[in-house]
């Protein structure tokens, strides 16, 4: 094994920004391809980033992002956190009590980590399903939680979304939904309502997820549960701070829907072209991925690796030898290992798809070259 433990995953992750700095260091920021659907970015212009101080910049971007959040989410009132996980991990804080239940329903397991987690910490009981005959709200059940599209990008059935709503009104239990990435791919690809307008109490953004924000979190809903998770937010420092606040109204005023639209069609040419030289790629909202389990299946080299570990070493790869940033070498502790190459992102809008593909074979031609070398294999992902 290779990634045995979050250690390991933050190791593999300090070593691909590494890799990161040394591309733009030498060959400069051209020579990398971020197609992660994570880009993010910070837009500003000079006379807005004088005002970041400490009290002037909420003063100023509290209303902007009040306006503009409601706009893009839905809801009574938005609150900025400085990540979607901490978001998450206040409002269970704020809503769930010890020894009470969660029960979460999503189009594919698992969730993302900082739900479980979160429960634990408070010490509630945690129950997720991705089958819906299987999803119940037990009694004391003290939040529902819903996923708009799952960190591979899985989308919600909207009649199912209503249904899992209504179960948990009839209850009085409100439903947080993790619309991480949703909030513009269940919107904008599936034409599915935001979450606040079918009834969820409290939905729950990135920022950097589909558009060119910076990485965090925008919650969004009534507007006395937004205030009791803002006492939380403040009181464990969960909040935003105003360059982040800056770059989420920028952002948000910024994003183009016909982005993601126009990814939406790239994706077949990229999917066909793939398809001439490999048999498990699929087809993702705004691009193509391949899980650990196909990739597994297209190596027909005899190796003692795990799915996951090929994963990380064929995206390791790609990042070193060729500037393409996919999440698995970046992402944080218990993300999917899955490899996305996103179409929505500025890197992939000008980008030769053919030229990706030789790219993407070369990096494979080298992975079925090393993978029965664990320990080349070690070097290469936690390696600079």
């Amino acid at each position: 094994m290779i990634i045995n433990n979050s250690l390991d995953e933050v190791k593999k992750r300090e070593n691909a920004l590494s890799i990161i700095k040394n591309h733009v260091e030498t060959k400069g920021r051209s020579s990398l391809f971020d197609l992660t659907g994570l880009a993010g970015g910070f837009i500003a212009s000079e006379a807005e980033i004088s005002l970041l101080e400490t009290y002037v910049g909420p003063a100023i971007f509290e209303d902007a992002i009040q306006e503009v959040g409601k706009e893009h989410m839905g809801g009574d009132k938005v609150l900025a956190v400085n990540r979607t996980s901490s978001g998450i991990l206040a409002t269970i804080l704020s809503l769930v009590s010890e020894g009470s239940n969660v029960v979460h329903y999503l189009a594919e397991l698992p969730a993302h980590p900082s739900i479980p987690r979160s429960c634990k910490l408070v010490g509630a009981e945690y129950f997720e399903t991705d089958v819906f005959e299987e999803f119940t709200i037990p009694d004391n059940t003290s939040l529902v939680v819903v996923t708009g599209s799952t960190m591979d990008h899985k989308v919600i059935d909207e009649d199912e979304f209503r249904q899992v709503i209504e179960m948990a009104h009839a209850k009085n239990i409100p439903v947080m939904v993790d619309d991480a990435s949703g909030a513009r791919l269940r919107t904008v690809i599936y034409n599915q309502p935001k979450a606040c307008d079918l009834g969820a109490d409290i939905s729950i953004t990135s920022t950097d997820k589909l558009m060119a924000g910076p990485r965090g979190g925008l919650m969004a809903g009534r507007e006395d549960l937004i205030d009791e998770i803002k006492i939380k937010v403040n009181q464990f420092g969960l909040e935003a701070q105003p360059p982040a606040v800056l770059a989420m109204v920028n952002g948000i005023k910024n994003f183009k829907e016909e982005n993601l639209i126009k990814s939406f069609t790239k994706k077949d040419e990229l999917y066909e072209l793939l398809c001439e030289n490999f048999s498990n790629f699929v087809k993702s909202p705004t691009g193509v991925m391949i899980y650990p389990e196909g990739l597994s299946k297209e190596v027909s080299v005899s190796h003692n690796l795990s799915d996951d570990d090929l994963a990380y070493v064929f995206s390791f790869i790609l990042l070193r030898d060729y500037g393409i940033i996919t999440i698995p070498p970046v992402s944080m502790p218990g993300a999917s290992a899955t490899i996305r190459f996103e179409l929505s992102s500025s890197d992939a809008i000008n980008l030769d798809l053919k030229d990706l593909i030789k790219k993407i074979e070369a990096s494979f031609e080298k992975l079925q070259d090393v993978v029965s070398n664990e320990e080349k294999c070690k070097e290469i992902v936690f390696t600079f």
